[in-house]
């Protein structure tokens, strides 16, 4: 009894294994962004997260708990990157130097100082989560809708802890004062309705991180070339996240944990059981 006791306990320890983790991936629209039928047509103050028209732009897009609702409940989640929809007009290849930071943030408003004016938020200006030079061929899209995709994922994608505010703060910088296009040429779409979580710098001297650097910051007023009321522009958020039990995957009858399944591991079993000591 005791040796069938003993091989039964075998078998089983060859077929348990932990449940590994699975990552799985998900995907946010605020707004319809698969439909999007609204450009913004207004000042180009308020086009966000850039509008090509100056050589240097800024946007700050506060998504708040509620647009970002799909994510609650999961675990270990990591947003990877970033798209936003405009129309293009233009048959110009645009150059920028991108840089993009990411924080959680619990407001969900931008805050006013005495005078009533909007402030932007502090950002760790040392830790962009994405930085590269991007090349848009807005002639090849011409008469169409574009994507314009910021992956996170070429430097690291962004640890998110659900119910809390993501804060996203993007800044275009032209290589040269003169690469830009007409004001008309680039459109963004934007969200119905959900105003007021986006500001925006533009200026065709100095980039908005030369703003946040000097003693005006983070005060935005018109004079500076910021809009402060903006719609957020219809956005697809790309993440992962994750399911299951264990840590790590595990494999299959490996009771010595060495990376094989021989017949080392039975002879670990058996020791154990036997002597109810595990072997060094």
């Amino acid at each position: 009894m005791k040796k069938l006791t003993l091989i039964l306990a075998a078998v089983a320890a060859f077929g348990m294994c932990a449940q590994a983790q699975q990552v799985l991936d998900g995907v946010i629209e605020v707004g319809d962004f698969s439909n999007a039928s609204t450009t913004y047509n207004g000042s180009y103050f308020d086009m966000a997260p850039t509008n090509f028209y100056l050589a240097h732009t800024g946007a700050q897009l506060l998504y708040t708990p509620d647009l970002l609702a799909d994510m609650d409940g999961k675990q270990n989640v990591k947003i990877e990157g970033m798209s936003f929809k405009f129309y293009s007009e233009s048959f110009e290849d645009i150059i920028r130097d991108v840089k993009v930071y990411v924080q959680e943030t619990e407001a969900v408003e931008f805050a006013v100082n005495e005078d009533g004016v909007k402030q932007f938020f502090d950002f760790d200006q040392t830790n962009a989560a994405y930085t590269d030079t991007y090349s848009y061929s807005l002639y090849d899209s011409y008469g169409e809708d574009a994507e314009l995709l910021i992956p996170f994922s070429l430097n690291a994608p962004i640890s998110y802890t659900p119910g809390k505010s993501l804060l996203v703060t993007i800044v275009f910088d032209a290589q040269d004062d003169d690469n830009c296009t007409m004001g008309s040429d680039y459109a963004p779409f934007y969200t119905s309705g959900i105003s007021g979580k986006g500001m925006t710098y533009t200026n065709n001297w100095n980039s908005f991180l030369e703003f946040a650097q000097g003693s005006d910051f983070p005060n935005a007023t018109a004079t500076l070339g910021c809009g402060t009321n903006v719609e957020l522009p219809v956005t697809s958020i790309k993440y992962t996240y994750t399911e299951g039990g264990g840590e790590t995957p595990c494999l299959r009858g490996d009771t010595n944990l060495d990376g094989h399944v021989d017949i080392t591991d039975v002879t670990a079993l058996l020791d154990y059981l036997l002597s109810g000591q595990w072997p060094e």
